[in-house]
């Protein structure tokens, strides 16, 4: 009570002062950081009766104000994969869900439409149907068009081909080989004429002969043979005896007609010389002529 009086030599009382900022912590422990905010005032140490004034705390190194806290640079930079994927992700969503709510609608719509409606809804469902079943139809004939063409052009290419194949044979400008025979006829005496020659050769291609050549010479439909006995030519280029006639056809077909009497072998054995033949099922007419171009002839259109 203020009204009592206070004996001699008592300190005055009163009520004690209040600290204006927290206790210091004891000195062994660490001083532990001061938190943000104003600097909190140095509390008044009551003054005590038996001894001298408390001891105060040690005062560290003043703390900093520490800086507002935010993410790390990392954190800052986002990954511009993971973005583009959350954006594409978030368009299919929206689609998903425009699409649902349309064909949520189509169902109400249709669930409430008429029988008429309906009707005329399944009308123009099934023309749709069948006008692209048309084009679907025209489109594969095309294709099957286009291919019987393609097949076409290829067969008439072939057939060209093998026509071109023939006429080369047959004109002397190709190398042929196949079954045939190989005849020599010998002329000791130089009797053989051109007559006889021509005649080997004209009774070859009647008994079948598809090409042949003589001494090197190929045979053609112009070929001429030409000069005296002993002295022949073929085409301007000269023959010897032994004339060897190599031919590709039938073999026993072509022997037949050089032995039938009257034939090439009689011929040759009445002027004094010899024919040997011999078979044989792959010969070679390698000799070429040089192709002729048409002077008046040209193809009919």
């Amino acid at each position: 009570m203020t009204g009592e009086p206070r004996p001699e030599g008592a300190p005055e009382e009163g009520p004690a002062p209040e600290p204006t900022g927290p206790e210091p912590p004891p000195e062994a422990a660490e001083p532990a950081p001061p938190a943000a905010g104003p600097e909190p005032a140095e509390a008044a140490a009551p003054e005590s009766e038996s001894g001298p004034e408390a001891a105060k705390p040690e005062s560290g190194p003043e703390p900093t104000e520490p800086g507002p806290a935010g993410p790390p640079a990392a954190r800052r930079r986002r990954d511009p994969v993971a973005a583009a994927l959350i954006g594409v992700l978030t368009l299919l969503l929206g689609f998903a869900f425009a699409v649902q709510v349309r064909v949520t609608d189509t169902d109400q719509a249709l669930t409430g439409a008429r029988e008429e409606d309906l009707v005329r809804i399944l009308d123009e469902l099934e023309a749709e149907q069948a006008r692209l079943r048309a084009q679907l139809a025209d489109q594969r004939g095309a294709l099957r068009d286009l291919s019987d063409s393609d097949s076409r052009a290829d067969a008439a290419l072939e057939e060209a081909q093998e026509r071109a194949d023939a006429l080369a044979i047959l004109n002397g400008t190709v190398a042929a080989e196949g079954p045939g025979l190989v005849m020599t006829i010998r002329d000791p005496e130089g009797e053989v004429r051109v007559a006889d020659v021509l005649g080997a050769i004209q009774e070859l291609r009647g008994a079948g002969a598809e090409t042949m050549q003589v001494d090197g010479v190929r045979i053609g439909v112009s070929s001429a043979v030409t000069g005296d006995p002993g002295d022949l030519g073929i085409d301007g280029q000269a023959i010897t005896s032994p004339y060897e006639i190599v031919v590709i056809g039938s073999p026993q077909d072509l022997e037949t007609a050089m032995n039938i009497p009257g034939g090439v072998v009689d011929t040759v054995n009445r002027r004094g010389g010899s024919v040997v033949i011999a078979q044989s099922e792959r010969v070679l007419v390698d000799a070429l002529r040089p192709l002729e171009t048409p002077q008046y002839a040209e193809p009919d259109e």
